[in-house]
């Protein structure tokens, strides 16, 4: 059977919502991203042969994965995610476990899941049987020189305690990262950058591997 596209999962978890959610708690998640939309500007962002300086992730396990070590033997695949319990990041990435981790590990290239949470919550791991890292930026810093991390518009204040983002995430902030792809060339610049202003808008993983030939190689191989 084939598999379900990301694009047909999100269009359930949104007709989900809209039975069971109030109309304020869906319009507040709906304009927070058109508001993204709205800001979005690609050349904002690094561009197809920019450089991205070093930088050091913690994995699950609280090992370091730097630049130099991800790149070692040709390119890799960061995916950005906003945070573990995310339920639009709980669609995407075992669904990139299934659908395009298999090609990138015949062609031997690394796949990284990263978000600020931090430390990483295994729970995304455990549940869906995560056959990849998944590493925490910490103090944004990738996230950030990326041009892709964002304040949402709605940031009331909080109190020692509460259920926030900021407490999920161990920031103690409300910035959180935009959905986002980055393909590193061996060479430690970008090949590709693909951010997702609309969070239940994400790149399939075909379109990722348009721009990872190596892995058309390896499987033909």
């Amino acid at each position: 059977m084939a598999q379900p596209t990301l694009h047909q999962l999100y269009a359930e978890l949104q007709a989900e919502r809209e039975r069971t959610w109030a109309p304020q708690q869906l319009e507040r998640n709906a304009g927070q991203r058109r508001s993204l939309v709205a800001r979005f500007d690609p050349a904002a962002y690094p561009q197809p042969g920019d450089m991205v300086a070093p930088f050091t992730l913690i994995d699950q396990d609280g090992n370091p994965l730097t630049r130099d070590e991800l790149i070692a033997h040709g390119p890799a695949v960061l995916v950005f995610f906003r945070f573990a319990g995310c339920p639009a990041c709980n669609l995407a990435l075992p669904h990139y476990n299934r659908t395009l981790w298999p090609a990138l590990k015949a062609a031997g290239i690394p796949l990284i899941a990263v978000s600020a949470q931090n430390p990483v919550d295994r729970g995304i791991i455990n549940r869906h049987g995560l056959s990849f890292p998944v590493a925490a930026d910490p103090d944004y810093a990738l996230g950030r020189a990326l041009g892709i991390t964002f304040l949402p518009d709605d940031q009331p204040a909080v109190k020692p305690g509460d259920n926030w983002i900021g407490a999920t995430l161990g920031t103690n902030s409300y910035e959180i990262d935009q959905p986002a792809v980055l393909i590193l060339n061996s060479d430690a610049t970008v090949r590709r950058l693909i951010v997702s202003p609309d969070w239940l808008d994400r790149p399939e993983s075909e379109a990722i591997l348009e721009h990872l030939p190596e892995t058309q190689a390896a499987n033909a191989a």
